[in-house]
Formats: C-alpha cells, sequence, structure tokens
C-alpha cells in the first residue's frame, strides 16, 4: 500500500507531461489564413496567401489571353479551366470588399467561358480585358 502512494504522483507528472508535449505539438502547425473586419475595413492575416492568389488568376487570364490571340481556342480554354481553383482562393475576400467587382468578375469569367466555347475571339479578349482589370484592381485595395 506505501508503495501505491508514491506510484500516483509519478502517473500525474507522467500525464502532464505527455499533455505538454502534445500543446506544443499544436501550436507549431500552421493555421489558416483569417480575415478581420474592423471598420468596415477587411484586414487580411495571411497576406501572402491571398497576393499568391491574386497572382495565379492574373496568370491564368494572361495565358489565356496569349493563347486566345494565338486562335488556339483548345489551348485557351485549357488554360481558363485553372481560373476557378485560382478564384475559389480569393473570391470570399473579394466579395467581402466590393460585391461590385466580385459580380463583374463573376459575369467576366462567364463571358470568357462562353466565348472560348463559341470561338469568340473579340468577346474572349473583352471579357478577358475586364477580369484583368478588375483583379487589378481588387488585388490592389
Amino acid at each position: 500500500m506505501k508503495n501505491f502512494i508514491y506510484i500516483i504522483p509519478v502517473i500525474a507528472i507522467s500525464l502532464l507531461t505527455l499533455v505538454g508535449c502534445n500543446s506544443s505539438q499544436q501550436s507549431t502547425t500552421q493555421t489558416p489564413a483569417t480575415t478581420e473586419t474592423t471598420g468596415g475595413t477587411t484586414v487580411s492575416k495571411n497576406p501572402g496567401a491571398t497576393q499568391g492568389g491574386f497572382d495565379a488568376l492574373v496568370s491564368v487570364v494572361s495565358n489565356t489571353k496569349t493563347a486566345v490571340e494565338a486562335g488556339n481556342f483548345d489551348k485557351a480554354q485549357q488554360e481558363f479551366d485553372k481560373f476557378e481553383n485560382a478564384w475559389v482562393k480569393v473570391e470570399d475576400g473579394v466579395k467581402t470588399k466590393s460585391s461590385k467587382t466580385y459580380n463583374a468578375i463573376e459575369d467576366a469569367a462567364t463571358q470568357v467561358k462562353g466565348a472560348l466555347k463559341a470561338k469568340d475571339k473579340a468577346k474572349a479578349l473583352e471579357g478577358l480585358q475586364t477580369l484583368n482589370s478588375n483583379i487589378a484592381t481588387v488585388s490592389k485595395g
């Protein structure tokens, strides 16, 4: 019975050590990007991720534009298929920042998709230009 009295504190200390070790591992894991709204202004706590999303959008639009100008609509469609993956990363922030710009980007993306399917070079380039200017506007703000 006397030995049992000594075992209880050893077990308690061991459990606390295990809990402490687990806590330090959790603090080193990567946390997702968050945004904070203060006085109507949205501040990103991880601006690198957001800017990377805008860079990806600009790249998709540029690559699609190059393919359209060359008359290669198959390649242009392949390039523009990447738009949605890049857009998903930033669209919530854009919508929060400016619903007008968000809607303009959504409308222009729909226009580009339709123009690429119809192989309408003028409409595709017009939509891509609209996307480019709206993305540039919202990424700066």
